[in-house]
């Protein structure tokens, strides 16, 4: 599907996208193209048609996102809510519309309900409200899934919609303010060895747990899903296993060398109570599986942030 083609990454600049855009270099696309910002403002439509209008893409795979950690959640709910379902349901309609082969969106494991049964199975995805912090951004993306499915109902289009577990890995998010949890830690314990300090500080209780996927496994999901995966059902990308916060905080301690004391903030919210993926659909349908132990992803992230995260 994707040899000889023009794909455009949305969001190709970010996180993810760099991940992604090296990966892609592996299927001899006839070209690869990042549409980001400030080039392109995907909540403005004019600006979706501009894109569509210059890069005549065969197929878009849509990672452009606002997103952000807990307390981003609770400060821009509006926002997140928004401006992700304005990007997803522009950018898909004009992908009809121009008559693309395949659309690649990009959903969140915030989609699925609070108290989903772990593993979270796709087929429960709509039995139930998203946990509330995650609530808006959750929804916004899920929206894409209605309409890929419609789509594809009304018109034969050609999309399908990707339910990836929280992401983590070198070149990350360590903004303080919009930081997900790996790289919050991360940094406290290097900011704290760095600045003598005696103790760091972590949001809730510890005892929510979560599953994480190392951004270049992440990367090759996609890439597979995009190659060879052909339904509108909505199929989870991710590691297949499950850790506390408290488990988390003390494993990234160790790596970074931190010797100080970590004092649980309880009046923060600790979020959804469980997250795990069960992955065996990617595994069945395109044979993804991933291969990043997650000690040598941390260790990896911690040497990136280290050398490159902190200029």
């Amino acid at each position: 599907m994707i040899k000889g083609k023009r794909v455009v990454v949305t969001g190709g600049k970010g996180f993810l996208g760099t991940h992604l855009i090296k990966e892609l270099e592996n299927y001899d696309c006839k070209e690869i193209i990042i549409a980001d910002l400030p080039e392109y403002d995907f909540t403005n439509n004019l600006s979706v048609i501009k894109m569509y209008a210059d890069n005549k893409p065969d197929i878009v795979i849509h990672l452009a996102a606002k997103v952000g950690g807990i307390g981003f959640n609770q400060e821009k709910p509006a926002e997140l809510f928004y401006d992700n379902l304005i990007m997803g349901t522009q950018l898909l309609h004009q992908a009809y519309k121009q008559k693309i082969e395949r659309f690649v969106a990009l959903g969140t494991i915030c989609a699925y309900p609070k108290h989903a049964p772990v593993p979270f199975k796709e087929k429960d995805i709509w039995n139930g409200y998203p946990e509330e912090t995650n609530a808006p951004y959750g929804l916004a993306k899920k929206m894409m899934l209605v309409q890929s499915e419609a789509y594809r109902q009304q018109y034969g289009f050609n999309s399908i919609f990707l339910l990836p577990v929280n992401l983590y890995g070198p070149g990350d998010n360590f903004n303080p303010g919009s930081s997900h949890v790996i790289p919050a830690i991360i940094k406290k314990c290097i900011d704290a060895i760095n600045n003598n300090e005696d103790h760091i500080e972590i949001w809730g209780s510890g005892l929510a747990t979560r599953e994480f996927f190392y951004v270049e496994d992440a990367a090759r999901a996609i890439c597979m899903a995009t190659d060879l995966y052909d339904k509108s059902e909505p199929i989870n990308i991710g590691a297949g296993f499950e850790i506390s916060i408290e488990k988390l905080t003390n494993l990234i301690i160790k790596l970074t060398g931190f010797k100080g004391e970590i004092i649980w903030n309880t009046d923060k919210p600790d979020g959804q109570p469980r997250r795990m993926l069960d992955t065996s659909k990617a595994e069945k349908e395109f044979n993804f599986k991933a291969n990043t132990g997650f000690i040598d992803g941390l260790t990896k992230t911690i040497a990136w942030y280290k050398k490159e995260g902190r200029k």
